[in-house]
């Protein structure tokens, strides 16, 4: 495993670490703890230091099953693993209105039970109304719970561009989380640099565009009923963009076809689409999610692939910006 610092928090993130949306679950399965340690286990024996969750992912159950792993692997001092949360998709509605300090207060207050840590290493909200973060006294609640000793880092997990711009103004944000991949590549274009400027750290989710970029879909593949890759691509119930990065199912085929026969000599899709990522020194960590031990295998594998070659990376940018860019750059 390699490592890279995470903006102000001055913590040393292992370039792949684990994102938990499915961890334990899956879409339409019921939650097993077991299962859930597991995967969390077989990440930190890889070498992942860094565990992402929300309160929201399985009702607070992943929340809980990451912080038990977290609490068993740093007892005594033996490792040191960083625990990251998200709050405020359990507001309903979800509006900007209903977004109070006191509301979020209540929600960090109950991921500190839920999880039995003291302290929450990073906090970050989750994906709020656009307007909230226009809104100084949100982000002044977070400095209060620093000094209560509640958290030790705040950061954002955003939709668009123009909301980690605006975050990254606010000197008590670390870390920015966004989508990021071969099929969303607007963020390298300013926000990158202005993440660099401001020292905020950059870390990726969605890497591989809800399994697209894997490259063993197919126009047959099928999901779950209760997956998001079935109910959601048109934005029904969150911001499509979560699915598939926002990109159409069949005009993403296409793109994928392609990048296999233009890198012909990268065997594995998934492992050449999360060193992709790795090629821009301003992201911190990829969080790609797993619902085995082996997926979590997989994707470290990633810091063991060769860097892409500048031709390659010119290919991959010649595939966006023919099937990619014209329906989807404008929009986050």
């Amino acid at each position: 495993m390699k490592y890279r610092t995470l903006g102000k928090t001055g913590y040393t993130v292992s370039e792949v670490s684990l994102g938990t949306w499915q961890v334990g679950g899956g879409w339409g399965q019921a939650f097993d703890d077991k299962v859930a340690e597991n995967i969390i286990n077989a990440a930190i024996d890889e070498g992942v230091n860094f565990l992402d969750t929300a309160d929201v992912y399985d009702d607070g159950k992943s929340e809980a099953a990451v912080a038990r792993v977290v609490r068993q692997r740093n007892r005594g001092g033996k490792e040191d693993i960083r625990f990251a949360t998200k709050c405020g998709r359990r507001i309903d509605p979800h509006t900007d209105e209903n977004y109070t300090p006191k509301t979020l207060r209540l929600h960090v207050e109950e991921s500190l039970r839920n999880t039995g840590l003291e302290t929450l290493d990073l906090i970050q909200l989750h994906c709020p109304p656009t307007p909230v973060y226009s809104r100084p006294e949100i982000f002044g609640l977070f400095e209060d719970l620093q000094k209560e000793g509640k958290i030790r880092n705040l950061g954002v997990s955003v939709e668009k561009i123009e909301e980690a711009m605006t975050a990254v103004q606010y000197p008590n944000v670390s870390s920015v989380q966004i989508i990021f991949n071969m099929f969303r590549q607007k963020p390298a274009e300013a926000f990158f640099q202005e993440a660099q400027k401001k020292d905020v750290g950059i870390i990726v989710r969605v890497p591989l565009a809800s399994g697209l970029l894997a490259g063993k879909y197919t126009a047959r593949t099928s999901f779950h009923p209760q997956d998001h890759r079935s109910f959601n691509r048109d934005g029904a119930t969150f911001d499509k963009g979560e699915t598939f990065s926002g990109v159409d199912y069949d005009i993403a085929l296409k793109a994928v076809e392609e990048l296999k026969k233009a890198l012909p000599q990268r065997e594995d899709l998934a492992a050449v689409a999360l060193r992709w990522i790795l090629m821009f020194d301003q992201v911190s960590c990829i969080i790609p999610g797993a619902s085995k031990p082996e997926q979590v295998q997989r994707n470290v594998r990633a810091v063991q692939a060769e860097p892409l070659a500048a031709q390659e990376m010119e290919v991959v940018a010649g595939i966006y910006n023919q099937y990619i860019r014209p329906s989807i750059h404008h929009l986050w």
